[in-house]
């Protein structure tokens, strides 16, 4: 899949999800067979630009190519001049997030709000395309509500903008992340109009998603909540694509590896006070998933990092006796 003069490996996206695709994670899942990951969405107002918070947000040094950046706003110069001063911060990529459904995002018209406002979005894409001298994509929802999905006249509006992929969550921003996702859409949009097309929503198995190319046609998949705790899920999709086969599950050892090597990449990235913090929501999910046993909760009562990473050695170890 190219994007721009930007070939990835393969056509697999790790989603931008706020809290969570931080560094750290986003260099664990390229390594696990991600093709493409995205920062997690950070505002376009400029007086936030050198917060702690946007700083972490933003930091793409050492990280695969492409690097790519997620802005979100509702004002088209702010999101110009966001997208500049994230290029300028080594961004290989920038992306537009229209389809956050959070209120606090939607209440300000940014997110998928603006999906109700199509000149505005014509303004906003035309804005940052025109500011930058890098590919420009674009996430969007199907429509605000299911009595008004407009997808397809976004895409349109994208094609003539000069936005290069157009990643499609199939739910619209009312649904949020409840009922059945739909990737018809998408598949529609890829038929009509000559534009990168990435369906997200609810892919969570090497089936599903060879199912989701196959038969709408699509270019790309993103995968979001399904590599929380999994990040082995894009290399499993990556063989499956390929192959037609199941890939082996991680074994003991492998799982140890990467599970204690996220974990200290967190502590290091944001210091221990809020890396132990931050980490506990991993350690959980890698917990949902199975790759470790249910008796890693009182970790998460642990309040240094050095006590994190004791019990999670301790726990593996046990693994192994088990397992022996």
């Amino acid at each position: 899949m190219l994007i721009g003069l930007h070939k990835l490996k393969n056509n697999l996206v790790l989603a931008p999800m706020s809290g969570i695709t931080d560094q750290p994670f986003r260099k664990l899942c390229r390594r696990l067979g991600a093709g493409m990951t995205i920062s997690e969405m950070v505002t376009s107002k400029s007086s936030l630009f050198e917060s702690r918070k946007t700083k972490l947000r933003t930091e793409v040094s050492g990280e695969m190519e492409p690097r790519v950046i997620q802005i979100a706003g509702a004002d088209p110069a702010m999101m110009a001049e966001a997208a500049k001063f994230n290029v300028d911060r080594d961004a290989q990529i920038i992306d537009i997030n229209m389809g956050c459904p959070a209120k606090k995002v939607c209440k300000v018209m940014a997110g998928s709000a603006l999906l109700k406002d199509e000149i505005l979005v014509s303004k906003i894409l035309e804005s940052v395309v025109e500011a930058v001298s890098v590919p420009v994509t674009l996430k969007i929802r199907t429509g605000w509500d299911t009595n008004h999905r407009n997808a397809l006249n976004i895409a349109k509006i994208a094609l003539e903008s000069g936005i290069q992929a157009l990643t499609v969550h199939g739910r619209t921003r009312a649904c949020g992340f409840k009922g059945i996702v739909e990737h018809e859409t998408a598949g529609e949009i890829k038929s009509r109009y000559n534009i990168l097309v990435i369906a997200n929503g609810d892919i969570s198995t090497p089936e599903i998603a060879n199912k989701i190319i196959k038969e709408y046609g699509v270019d790309g998949i993103m995968i979001g909540r399904a590599a929380q705790g999994n990040p082995w899920i894009f290399r499993e999709v990556d063989h499956y694509l390929k192959t037609g086969e199941r890939l082996m599950p991680p074994n003991l050892k492998e799982i140890r590896d990467v599970v204690i090597t996220h974990i200290n990449q967190i502590h290091k990235f944001y210091g221990e006070k809020q890396g132990v913090r931050i980490a506990r929501k991993h350690i959980s999910w890698y917990g949902q998933k199975k790759y470790i046993n249910s008796s890693y909760k009182p970790i998460n009562q642990m309040n240094s990092a050095n006590m994190q990473i004791s019990a999670l050695n301790n726990l593996f170890d046990f693994e192994k006796r088990f397992a022996a």
